[in-house]
């Protein structure tokens, strides 16, 4: 069996120094480099095959969270970090499990196993042709961080999103839910389908628009502005 690549990404020289020792404890892993921060894990990952990545969160200059987002193909990925608030972020991620130090051998090797499965299911799915286009997962909410809680909120529960300078607010028939987001990361992850951007301040989802009056929407009972750039679009999409 072809060993499991993998990199560590660290600013912590003990964190990379345990990792290495957990990773040549088992026969079927292969450490093809530690580094202290995401800039020379992009000169590995240029260069290198890998299958896993061991990933900190924390770090000078570029998060891992901020680097993840940045590889458009991204190895199986395991969190390492020292902070619990960042389950949220790995989720939406896809990360395959979430590290918390310090953590052991034992837990250690749970993870791998994790990521182990997945490569085998990756595998399995074939790659002797190019893979068809992803298409949306069949997710019918959006997982929504607010007051140290985490709400899952269906899309069809959502009337319309607001922003509100560095937070939004989702609307919905129970109320309004407040969270630290923006509105351009909002419309990559909300399906395209069922939403919006209508104003620099608002999305909508197209099935609550009742009315256009003038240059405003009727969603419910509240009456949203349409910003002049998003005119055409919106007339085209929902009035057409």
């Amino acid at each position: 069996m072809n060993k499991i690549r993998c990199l560590v990404v660290d600013d912590e020289e003990l964190a990379r120094t345990l990792l290495e020792n957990y990773i040549g404890r088992l026969p079927h892993l292969e450490l093809v480099g530690q580094c202290k921060d995401p800039l020379e894990a992009m000169q590995v990952l240029q260069n290198e095959p890998v299958d896993v990545l061991f990933l900190d969160i924390q770090m000078p200059g570029l998060t891992g969270v901020e680097f993840l987002r940045t590889l458009k193909t991204r190895p199986v990925v395991i969190f390492t970090t020292a902070y619990p608030d960042y389950a949220l972020e790995g989720y939406t991620l896809d990360v395959i499990d979430y590290l918390l130090k310090p953590f052991s051998f034992e837990r250690f090797v749970q993870a791998v196993n994790k990521a182990g499965e997945m490569l085998r299911l990756k595998a399995g799915n074939g790659n002797t042709a190019p893979a068809a286009p992803e298409e949306e997962p069949a997710r019918d909410f959006i997982l929504v961080k607010s007051e140290h809680k985490i709400h899952r909120i269906k899309f069809d529960d959502i009337l319309y999103i607001e922003s509100m300078r560095e937070y939004v607010a989702y609307y919905t028939p129970n109320g309004r839910i407040l969270s630290l987001n923006s509105l351009k990361s909002l419309e990559e992850e909300l399906p395209s389908g069922r939403f919006l951007r209508i104003h620099k301040s608002y999305i909508v989802a197209l099935e609550k628009i009742d009315t256009l009056e003038g240059n405003q929407l009727h969603v419910g009972k509240e009456k949203l502005p349409i910003g002049a750039s998003y005119r055409e679009e919106v007339l085209g999409r929902v009035f057409k």
